[in-house]
């Protein structure tokens, strides 16, 4: 239907914009019958549909419609798998026409600083690339089928715990390049419908109200053009809110908003201009939504569960295999162990809980595979308190099995919205049921079901490891058909697994105190900081190891100069040399030799997942552009490439480094460096455009007594002074010809480029 927006809001009142500005109901807009504006619905994501009727709670522990659980974004994340991304993004569009959903509250991508962040199960990764890229083709699929999408929560939401109040402090460089990196590819290459803020501040201002983020950079630099909605309950003042760029405040909070914006109107203080800014978006979107809604929708249960299955068995990683262990023959005797086994931890606990169309049974799926199975419990499903009994009968089933495979990992008590983890340990049930039956069966396996990293002591004494993280309501008949090679495990960590807590960059600035938390680390999250610190985690980024082997045979550059204007075309060629099909995910990191600006060592800049039968080879190619080489340089506010020679290279994993080559790239731009007083002679060292000016200096501080007279014999420690110096020192250090009235033409020279 064809609406004249701009006419309908010359002619709605001001109550009625005002009203516009918060929902009609927990999950609904409100709708304007006189103008056909009709109310649209709202449903929690990610992974699977979470809609409830009147009874609705913030935290889903009402039920909610049957909907296909997919597996949640931790385990999604670890397929690195686009094109699999974007098709459970299609089918829950599907899922969304049909319950009558217009607008899935998805994909959430805040950045894993923590692996102690309760909420981590339903994020991406700790790396801002691929969370941008999953992002991305998350968005397109659910958005392909008419159904608007919510990125959130922006920005830096990186805990539970304080999460409605805490004020994030976090440097400008830090926050571009790792906190605000994957919503600006997400914006500008796939255009969300709306965009949910966070509840936290971020250096001192709360998310719902803070103009930088919501109007500087959301809209004027990355063109957003859709709608912010509040997390549910996080308007903190509701005009500021408004000025600030927040358009709807969920859930809504009865008149006593409504009255304010119209008080602030009347009085002056919030101009009518910016609220019609805010009706204009919100109308845009409920009509775009509300045209896109198609009659009579449906979704086929069987087909979306078989899309669940593949999502999981891509996603899972295969950790350890010694001596081959998996895939297990089908005529083995085996012992199953493991509570979730048979009640399985299927996703995370809290908002995005599903009430899952169908749920495989694991023992069952196992069962199909092979009839020679003993099971044993091993510990009490929902609690962490050690049943000697229960350990005994599973040891007596491992003892005379051929293997033993022992489901473990996280209770739902252990992660979930609203707190985070104290430690990085199972429960004390779960690890003492490893420890005592790999003491007699030594062909011992463990899945893990979990939402985030653990310890694992026990990790010397086992021979497979598979970490299936939460796999959705197919998990069953996805790790039946990995354990039995009936499916080849392609998944990689999409996170670092440190060997313990205090390995972690976050560790000692987590969760914060007195009402704050300080990214104290930077940007060295992840990978980044251990490559960084050189410290060996227990599983790093990118790694996942599968039935079959590949080689990296062959790199090349189509040049190995450029300037950053121009794009770099790097070309991998991978072979299978192993006797199972399977795919391999080719990682390319980037990192620049001798940085004038602290930089990580390498920085993942792009991802391919490639099919490979045994014995054939694929060439993948990759795109680098400018951003790829990039920082943001916060002199100009503005991303920035130095002159220099970059590695490129290609990898398995963040420490399994396959091939590299170099690239000398030229800076087009220059940064206009404003000089002072208090300036380095460092600074003017780096500046290629002030070597006359340098070299002028220098010459006052060889003249007879001054520095650099006594310094001949030593040019380490004179560079090492000079570069130090500030320029209103060298009075101290040359001789009298150097004074204020020098310094001062000097400066003016250096400000005008002269």
């Amino acid at each position: 239907m064809e609406r004249n927006i701009k006419k309908i809001l010359s002619q709605m009142t001001l109550e009625e914009k005002a009203a516009m500005c918060s929902g009609d109901s927990f999950f609904s807009t409100k709708g304007l019958k006189r103008f056909g504006i009709p109310s649209i619905s709202m449903s929690d994501g990610p992974h699977g549909l979470r809609k409830q009727d009147d009874s609705a709670d913030i935290l889903g522990l009402n039920a909610s419609t049957k909907a296909t659980c997919f597996p949640p974004e931790v385990t999604l994340a670890s397929s690195f798998d686009r094109r699999l991304i974007q098709n459970v993004g299609k089918a829950l569009g599907v899922e969304c026409q049909a319950l009558g959903v217009s607008i899935l509250l998805g994909p959430a991508i805040n950045i894993k600083r923590s692996p102690l962040c309760g909420r981590n199960f339903e994020y991406l990764s700790e790396d801002p690339y691929l969370t941008a890229e999953m992002a991305s083709a998350y968005i397109d699929g659910v958005q392909s089928e008419g159904v608007g999408t919510s990125l959130k929560h922006f920005a830096a939401n990186n805990q539970e715990d304080f999460r409605l109040s805490l004020d994030v402090r976090v440097d400008e460089r830090t926050l571009r390049e790792i906190y605000l990196s994957g919503f600006e590819a997400a914006v500008i290459k796939s255009q969300p419908w709306t965009v949910m803020c966070a509840y936290n501040k971020v250096n001192g201002h709360y998310c719902s109200e803070n103009k930088y983020l919501l109007s500087d950079i959301l809209r004027d630099e990355w063109g957003f053009d859709g709608f912010v909605v509040s997390d549910w309950g996080a308007v903190a003042h509701r005009v500021k809110a408004i000025d600030a760029g927040l358009d709807l405040e969920m859930p809504p909070s009865g008149r006593q908003n409504t009255i304010k914006i119209i008080q602030a109107v009347q009085e002056g203080r919030l101009g009518i201009a910016s609220l019609d800014k805010v009706v204009d978006r919100l109308l845009r979107i409920i009509v775009k939504a509300a045209d896109s809604k198609k009659q009579n929708a449906s979704w086929d249960i069987v087909k979306h569960h078989s899309i669940a299955k593949e999502a999981a068995m891509e996603s899972m990683v295969l950790l350890k295999n010694d001596q081959k262990i998996l895939p297990l023959k089908k005529d083995c005797d085996l012992a199953l162990i493991g509570a979730m086994a048979k009640i399985p931890r299927y996703q995370g606990a809290g908002s995005s809980h599903v009430n899952p169309s169908v749920l495989d049974d694991i023992y069952e799926e196992i069962k199909k595979k092979t009839n020679n199975i003993t099971y044993a419990d091993g510990y009490e499903r929902y609690t962490d308190r050690v049943d000697e009994s229960l350990i005994k009968e599973a040891k007596e089933a491992a003892l005379h099995a051929d293997t033993a495979i022992v489901f473990a990992g996280l209770t739902e008590e252990y992660e979930s919205e609203g707190y985070d983890r104290p430690h990085m340990r199972m429960p004390e049930n779960h690890i003492r049921l490893i420890e005592e039956v790999t003491k007699v069966q030594e062909n011992t396996v463990v899945v893990l079901c979990n939402g985030a990293p653990v310890e694992m002591p026990w990790i010397g004494n086992v021979r497979g490891l598979i970490e299936a993280y939460l796999g959705g309501q197919a998990f069953g008949g996805a790790i039946a058909d990995i354990l039995f090679g009936d499916a080849n495990p392609c998944g990689k960590l999409a996170e670092t697994f440190p060997a313990r807590l205090s390995h972690n960059p976050s560790h000692i600035n987590f969760p914060g105190e007195q009402g704050h938390v300080d990214y104290k680390e930077g940007l060295f999250i992840g990978y980044r900081y251990y490559d960084t610190k050189q410290i060996a985690p227990l599983f790093p980024f990118g790694y996942g190891l599968t039935y079959t082997s590949f080689v990296y045979t062959g790199m090349s550059l189509d040049k190995t100069r450029m300037t950053d204007e121009e794009s770099l075309q790097v070309s991998i060629n991978i072979k299978n040399v192993g006797e199972m099909a399977g795919k391999e995910i080719v990682q390319l990191y980037v990192g620049k030799r001798d940085s004038n600006v602290i930089r990580p060592v390498k920085e993942l800049k792009g991802f391919e997942k490639i099919y490979l039968e045994p014995g054939e080879e694929k060439t993948v190619t990759f795109s680098l552009g400018k951003r790829s080489f990039a920082y943001y340089d916060t002199t100009i506010h503005d991303w920035f490439v130095e002159s220099g020679v970059y590695r490129v290279m290609a990898a398995s994993s963040a420490e399994d480094i396959r091939l590299e080559e170099s690239v000398y790239i030229e800076s087009t731009e220059r940064i206009t460096h404003t000089y002072t007083r208090y300036s380095t002679l460092g600074e003017l060292m780096d500046d290629p455009d002030q070597k006359r000016i340098y070299e002028e200096i220098i010459g006052y501080l060889r003249g007879e007594g001054a520095l650099l007279s006594n310094l001949n014999d030593n040019p380490k420690m004179a560079e090492g002074m000079l570069r130090g110096m500030a320029l209103c020192s060298v009075y101290g250090f040359s001789n009298t010809a150097f004074d204020e009235e020098t310094l001062q033409d000097i400066l003016r020279r250096l400000n005008k480029n002269d």
